[in-house]
């Protein structure tokens, strides 16, 4: 930048249309949160005045995402849409072959009915809830092979998400490949902080996984922000495009599973990606079963459209360096007030460390569910538990499975809020703080088998 420039970044797009938001009476929050059963999962979203609960499918998308709506081929077989789906993912990413599922999920589903069977392995970076259940339903276990660092929640690592390749060759020895199906790389990696992969690691996964005939899959939901922390962490990387590193990224893996209410900035969509037709033609006749037929895969065509314009936004760099700059300026708006986050600020997300904002409440109290609760009473503001709650039981012991890091995780959307709405979630969680020493615990009433952070319902401690 030139001297006579301003140096000021402002957001790298102007707003067309609003939407209206308000702030419920302290009354009706109340009541809201009771009938909720003191989950703020099961809490209407108009009853909510600034919503961090997730960034899945949250975001706000453009004016050529909209525009592509009105282009939709809602032809069942064929449709022209998912063909330039498959294109955008041919050219960012380099895979060959593309089956669309409506959501992240699905692609798991799909990939994990044709790929695992009882007693496997999977082997990963701290995986996600939705991840580690589905290992679980084909009864196949995920092991956890994050490097060390990525459990201290202040130590200033740069690629807290990386694996250690120690722990996965111990794995792979053990088990070797009859038992492994695939190692599953999450970037960024969201239950442990919102935190990158490295690309180094990355290759260094591919290189060992190959010596052992082991495949790797990369849940890449957010795999364009992990490309940006790759250009501006890692060494002699911020010369290259963000689409060069995406497609460097991408070359470290044999499947790539995708839920495109992410980083592709769309409301609804996602796909599993390979270069190997083998395990295309595994998957293929599944995502028929599940999700439909394979040029649609339970999407609209007018969805297949707005997934494929999203693809190329969501690698644009000065998109990513807002979206990603938003996320620090929380982090670092907290982190002066006082505030336990973890460190370094991940990319979708900031994570207050609930073992020092609430050291009273033991993890079987659920301190996350316990902070969301009072920051909703307190603010209108909905974020959400990642600890034991999340991690769930134990499925041979039926014991809750203590999670390294009890998190609550304030998760911004995209091209959503403005940097005066992260103000107010600064006031926000100051308040909680504030009152920390009064805040109780939670008890359960009432928890489903599976996921039980969605719908499990609780009463406060005594």
């Amino acid at each position: 930048m030139s001297s006579n420039e301003i140096e000021v970044e402002a957001e790298p797009f102007r707003i067309k249309m609003v939407e209206p938001i308000r702030i419920p009476s302290r009354e009706l929050r109340e009541r809201r949160l009771e009938e909720a059963g003191l989950n703020v999962f099961l809490i209407k979203g108009e009853d909510i005045y600034i919503d961090l609960l997730t960034d899945s499918g949250t975001g706000a998308m453009s004016d050529r995402q909209w525009a592509g709506l009105m282009m939709g081929d809602e032809t069942y077989a064929g449709s022209r849409n998912f063909y330039h789906l498959k294109d955008a993912v041919k050219d960012i990413l380099g895979f060959e072959h593309v089956l669309p599922c409506h959501q992240g999920r699905g692609a798991e589903n799909v990939l994990h009915t044709a790929l695992i069977k009882d007693g496997d392995v999977i082997p990963g970076n701290t995986h996600f809830d939705t991840t580690k259940a589905h290992i679980e339903h084909k009864g196949a276990t995920a092991v956890d092979c994050t490097i060390d660092e990525a459990a201290d929640p202040y130590i200033d690592h740069p690629f807290k998400g990386d694996l250690d390749l120690k722990k996965l060759e111990a794995v792979y020895k053990e088990f070797g490949k009859d038992r492994v199906p695939f190692t599953v790389v999450t970037a960024t990696c969201n239950s442990g902080g919102g935190q990158p992969v490295s690309l180094e690691n990355m290759r260094a996964v591919k290189r060992l996984s190959d010596s052992y005939g082991i495949r790797v899959c990369m849940d890449g939901a957010r795999y364009a922000e992990n490309c940006y922390f790759i250009k501006t962490r890692e060494k002699r990387m911020e010369c290259h495009t963000i689409k060069d590193i995406t497609r460097m990224e991408a070359d470290c893996f044999d499947i790539m599973t995708m839920s495109a209410k992410k980083d592709a900035i769309v409301n609804i969509g996602g796909f599993v990606a390979t270069r190997d037709p083998d395990i295309y033609d595994k998957i293929k006749n599944y995502g028929i079963l599940f999700e439909g037929f394979v040029t649609y895969g339970g999407l609209a065509g007018r969805d297949l459209e707005a997934m494929a314009v999203g693809m190329y936004e969501g690698i644009e760099e000065s998109y990513l360096a807002y979206r990603i700059g938003q996320v620090r300026y929380l982090a670092e708006r907290l982190k002066e007030a006082g505030m336990p986050v973890l460190w370094p600020p991940g990319g979708h997300a900031v994570y207050l460390d609930m073992k020092r904002f609430l050291p009273n409440i033991p993890p079987d109290r659920f301190p996350g569910m316990a902070f969301c609760a009072h920051l909703y009473l307190g603010s209108g503001v909905r974020g959400v538990e990642i600890g034991t709650l999340l991690n769930g039981r134990d499925p041979k012991t039926g014991q809750n499975r203590p999670a390294k890091l009890e998190l609550v995780r304030l998760t911004i959307p995209r091209r959503v809020y403005t940097f005066r709405h992260m103000d107010y979630v600064v006031e926000a969680v100051k308040k909680v703080w504030s009152m920390r020493d009064e805040i109780k615990g939670f008890e359960l009433v009432h928890e489903p088998p599976v996921l039980r952070h969605f719908t499990a319902r609780f009463r406060w401690a005594p």
